[in-house]
């Protein structure tokens, strides 16, 4: 619901007097091409909304190819808790043709077109929206001139939605200056001319699409609100755990968490090496972390295949390792720049032999950096690789959410060199034993030799078919201990009823709104986000056994036999029949509505009894989305 409000008085005279609407949330897409500089728009509202203590979530597309081509950017941002990036959107800005035919269906009745005059002709007999067409191209030109040109249009529009919403202008100027502060001082002043051409755009044209996002409530005694990518957030807190070193090759989109740690840890007394390629990538990282310090190596899954012989020998070494993987669309080069959760077999079981490993999944942005130090924790306890499962819409999504307080969390990691007494044996077959670099004293004088080959409990290579058979079990139950550690499963929504949806990675914050208008709409719904996927979190079992039915949503195929790859470990391990999929492979995110769809379809076909009395109340939940 929107209410007139008085404008401030602040803006009364740039707006003419026009009446504001108050609206809790709002999700603007801006439809154009990779060259446009739509990104950087998204990026000033996500950046303006963390300060100023408002939610946001953000979604893009970008093309694979260099030359670019039609790309996306949504943002959606309000004062309450935002989950989802939005399934429709409230404003389109199209800045062609193609960005307005390609998208006009994304926008929902009665939303506002914005379009620039100089590329789009929209349809005239469409009375479903407000279409408001500015000249965007020529009036930046104007009022850039030079040899700029248009290369200011996307601040040009970021003035236009300041005035649309009433944003916060110098904070967003302020957002201006930090961004283009380190070039050439023109630019910074051109972009500023841009930004006031936009906002003084006349009112009396915007008089009846001008709104006012609702003041969030102020949070007594709470952390300052910070606002970034997926990536940046992960990178963060490996930094914030302890890591210092690390090796890599670039890939997308994995290469950005390179970049960044290629930066950083030399000021922390660290390195990153850029290596001739994955394998060898892989091969560095261990070497750091044989002499003692905890590494990072990460890729995409084309990189992860690739790295699969020499974690091999991380397990069989039984070296702490940290192995990040951003998943996009497969097989082979795929869909480079989509979503995808394909790689989730891969992780746990991609390896010759019985290779097992810790792997582990963030749910949204700020988890990325809370999964980095919970990885460094398993990887250094139990001297053991450990696989960082994020994805393309993590990495490039942008959230707002409280500081992390770092002076609790600074972990300052050393080479443990400290003497071993008589006793030690590095691969102990009745006990967890973290690695002892070289250098360490060993009292026996029994040191060991650290390769690839089977090995006795001091490390001495052995074809002994007994030992053998002792270290595989012992390797197995060393992970096994692992889920000892991790807290009980969070669950939301219904503690028992028709459906449990079962989700990890990016699929959190869909699933977590689709749970609200499902049991609005009289459903019994629970949810469950995995984060502890290989080994599983304790007490699933007896939550399991309190559902009708159990739905794992994820993004990637059915497979031969009909079940996702989640669908399919939790199926292999509990056994229970009420385990099914919903899966989609198209490399986007999860709309809210998909969701609920695919839910009212599964209790329809799958329960008469509760299938009928659901279906029209599920047709509810469907009108409320976005």
């Amino acid at each position: 619901m929107v209410s007139p409000i008085p404008p401030s008085s602040a803006s009364a005279t740039a707006r003419s007097n026009a009446p504001l609407f108050t609206i809790p949330d709002v999700v603007i897409r801006l439809a154009g091409n990779s060259q446009d500089g739509i990104q950087a728009i998204g990026g000033f509202l996500a950046r303006l909304a963390g300060r100023s203590a408002q939610e946001v979530m953000t979604y893009m597309t970008i093309p694979s190819t260099i030359s670019g081509g039609p790309s996306i950017f949504q943002v959606r941002i309000g004062s309450g808790e935002i989950l989802s990036a939005g399934d429709r959107a409230d404003v389109l800005v199209a800045f062609y043709q193609h960005s307005y035919e390609s998208h006009r269906s994304s926008l929902r009745p009665g939303g506002v077109l914005l379009y620039d005059s100089d590329h789009v002709t929209p349809n005239a007999d469409d009375k479903e929206i407000t279409a408001v067409g500015i000249p965007m191209t020529s009036a930046t030109v104007e009022a850039v001139g030079g040899s700029s040109k248009e290369k200011g249009k996307n601040i040009y529009v970021l003035g236009l939605l300041a005035r649309m919403f009433d944003l916060d202008v110098p904070k967003l100027s302020q957002l201006i200056k930090e961004r283009f502060g380190g070039k050439n001082e023109d630019i910074v002043r051109n972009a500023l001319l841009a930004f006031d051409a936009g906002y003084a755009y006349p009112a009396e044209n915007l008089a009846h699409i001008l709104f006012r996002l609702e003041t969030p409530t102020p949070t007594v005694g709470g952390r300052p609100q910070i606002t970034t990518d997926g990536n940046t957030a992960l990178t963060y807190g490996l930094i914030a755990a302890g890591v210092r070193h690390g090796a890599g090759y670039p890939i997308t989109p994995w290469s950005s968490i390179m970049e960044t740690l290629r930066t950083e840890l030399p000021k922390y007394g660290g390195i990153f090496v850029q290596c001739e390629d994955e394998i060898a990538a892989a091969s560095t990282a261990l070497g750091f972390s044989y002499g003692g310090n905890l590494s990072i190596t990460g890729s995409s899954g084309p990189g992860l295949s690739l790295k699969m012989e020499a974690l091999g020998w991380a397990t069989m070494a039984e070296l702490p390792l940290i192995v990040v993987n951003v998943q996009r669309g497969g097989p082979s080069t795929g869909m480079p720049t989509n979503i995808e959760q394909s790689d989730l077999l891969q992780a746990i079981y991609g390896s010759h032999g019985d290779c097992p490993r810790v792997v582990l999944a963030p749910k949204n942005v700020e988890d990325c950096f809370y999964i980095a130090i919970e990885a460094c924790r398993i990887a250094r306890e139990f001297s053991t690789p450990v696989i960082i499962l994020t994805d393309q819409a993590l990495a490039t999504r942008i959230e707002a959410f409280d500081e992390p307080d770092l002076p609790k969390l600074m972990v300052e990691q050393k080479p443990d060199l400290s003497p071993r007494d008589a006793t030690y044996k590095p691969y102990p077959l009745d006990q967890v034993q973290r690695h002892a670099p070289p250098g360490s004293v060993i009292g026996s004088g029994k040191y060991p030799t650290v390769t690839g080959l089977e090995h006795d409990e001091y490390g001495h290579p052995t074809a002994s078919p007994a030992m053998h058979t002792k270290m595989t079990i012992k390797r197995r139950e060393k992970i096994k201990s692992v889920a000892a550690t991790f807290p009980a499963p969070e669950l939301f929504g219904d503690q028992s009823g028709d459906v449990l949806l079962i989700g990890w990675g990016c699929t959190y914050g869909p699933i977590r709104e689709a749970l609200g208008r499902l049991r609005g709409a009289g459903a019994t719904v629970g949810h469950i986000q995995i984060q502890h996927i290989h080994p599983l979190d304790g007490g699933l079992e007896e939550i399991f056994a309190r559902y009708r039915h159990i739905l794992v949503v994820e993004i990637n195929d059915e497979g031969l036999y009909g079940y996702g790859q989640l669908a399919t470990l939790l199926r292999s391990r509990y056994c229970n029949p009420a385990i099914s999929s919903i899966t989609k492979t198209d490399g986007l995110t999860y709309k809210v509505s998909e969701i609920v769809e695919r839910v009212a379809l599964k209790l329809g076909l799958a329960d008469t009894t509760v299938g009928m009395r659901k279906q029209s109340l599920l047709a509810s939940a469907l009108t409320a989305q976005k």
